[in-house]
């Protein structure tokens, strides 16, 4: 190997099981269920044959309904990921695995102790991706009920991993537990922790969010910040500027890993990747689901509108309050004027429109072209890595780690074994230092 290989900068890359969203395709032959075990091990299998840095579950705390009618997606159920996780850890070696668990809706002292216990399980592979909810559809599920404002999540969420953390140093590097008390606006807690310190010391923090509050929370307490992809200008300025908090936090820009989920769509020649490509939008997005997003932006029934016909010439209406089981989006005004013009311009019906604007891969094109494009986005600093989510599942993600994988590692840029064997090893994050 070259010096000037050894110097190419190194990519990392996790896998998602995806099962909320529209970017699965049910129907595919490599589609498989959501609740067998086989499903979730057959992906994390191919994802540690590949080397990646880990496996990402998702975490759904209540079925998603619109007009009554729970998501095709949901109603197979969501298992809980911290438990398939324990499971996965007998099942594979090296890879990290990866918890998405809700600060608005768990106790401090519970989830610190059921991620120390995986990573205890894992010899080192835990990691916890943090979210907050704010909406009283899911808070119905909860002793405690009700919703969060906005600012609240993020005080909570912040308050709950500093928390973890202290529990995680009540136990000396050497094996002597101390007693612990915190006293904050969220809890007030005091007490002895059940486990000793892990193998990394602190499982790896993950933190999902675009908005302000997400990236100084990201600044100032995650490892690894999920983004969504986006412009190779636009990954840019989001590395830049989230990077550029870690300062005020005596953080270091190599304490950080970027890393924006992202869809892949591979084909012999650029023009069959493009087919394959256009042929799985028109299959996530159906008559019916069409409408529903049409709904979600527009806020009202719009049950009989025509999937092919054109768009509606009314104005949204906002739902006020917290959401009750959708998406919904941040301005539904901007987002029907953006849909408006995309259909006027190109001619396209309902679902047509909802397809161009909602089903986008990231990546298309042949293995050595899309190798070449995340070689790309990496080198030019607009992301340190990705979060793979493969359209069907679980075996969606076989034919990246067979054709784009090797040619990431003849490019220099990808491992071609694990050196460590802890998920910060992986990552190449620095220790935690125990806080005695």
């Amino acid at each position: 190997m070259s010096a000037d290989t050894r110097a190419r900068r190194q990519l990392h890359l996790a896998a998602h099981f995806p099962g909320v969203g529209n970017t699965t395709v049910r129907a595919d032959r490599k589609s498989g269920s959501r609740i067998d075990f086989a499903s979730f091990e057959h992906l994390a299998r191919t994802a540690e044959r590949g080397l990646f840095d880990f496996f990402l579950l998702a975490e759904g705390l209540r079925p998603r309904e619109h007009q009554g009618r729970i998501h095709d997606l949901d109603a197979v159920g969501r298992p809980d990921s911290i438990t398939v996780l324990n499971a996965l850890a007998a099942v594979t070696d090296r890879l990290g695995l990866a918890a998405t668990v809700d600060a608005t809706f768990n106790e401090p002292f519970e989830l610190a102790r059921r991620l120390a216990t995986l990573d205890h399980l894992s010899e080192g592979r835990a990691a916890w991706n943090v979210v907050t909810s704010s909406d009283a559809f899911t808070g119905e599920n909860f002793r405690r009920g009700g919703f969060l404002d906005r600012a609240d999540r993020y005080t909570r969420a912040d308050e709950f991993v500093l928390l973890a953390r202290e529990l995680w140093d009540s136990w000396t590097p050497d094996g002597v537990s101390r007693p612990f008390a915190h006293h904050g606006r969220h809890f007030d807690i005091a007490g002895e922790f059940t486990v000793p310190r892990s193998p990394q010391g602190h499982p790896v923090v993950i933190q999902a969010g675009d908005s302000a509050e997400g990236r100084e929370f990201a600044a100032a307490a995650a490892d690894v910040v999920l983004t969504r992809h986006g412009t190779l200008e636009a990954g840019r300025a989001f590395c830049a500027d989230v990077k550029g908090r870690l300062a005020a936090y005596d953080r270091d820009p190599g304490d950080l890993r970027i890393m924006p989920g992202v869809t892949f769509v591979l084909g012999d020649t650029a023009a069959e990747a493009r087919e394959r490509a256009a042929e799985i939008r028109r299959r996530q997005i159906s008559p019916r689901n069409a409408i529903v997003a049409l709904e979600q932006v527009w806020g009202v029934d719009l049950s009989s509108y025509d999937p092919d016909g054109p768009l509606p010439d009314i104005d949204p209406e906002p739902e006020s309050g917290p959401a009750r089981g959708r998406v919904g989006v941040a301005d539904p005004f901007a987002v029907a004027e953006e849909w408006r013009a995309l259909s006027r311009e190109r001619g396209l019906s309902i679902r047509q429109t909802v397809v161009e604007a909602s089903g986008r891969q990231s990546f298309v094109g042949t293995p050595e072209s899309v190798a070449a494009e995340m070689d790309a986005f990496v080198t030019a600093g607009a992301a340190d890595g990705f979060v793979l989510v493969p359209h069907p599942a679980p075996g969606g993600l076989d034919e990246f780690v067979d054709r784009v994988v090797p040619l990431l590692q003849e490019r220099g840029v990808f491992r071609t074994e694990y050196t460590g064997t802890t998920l910060r090893s992986h990552l190449g994050l620095p220790d935690p230092v125990w806080k005695g």
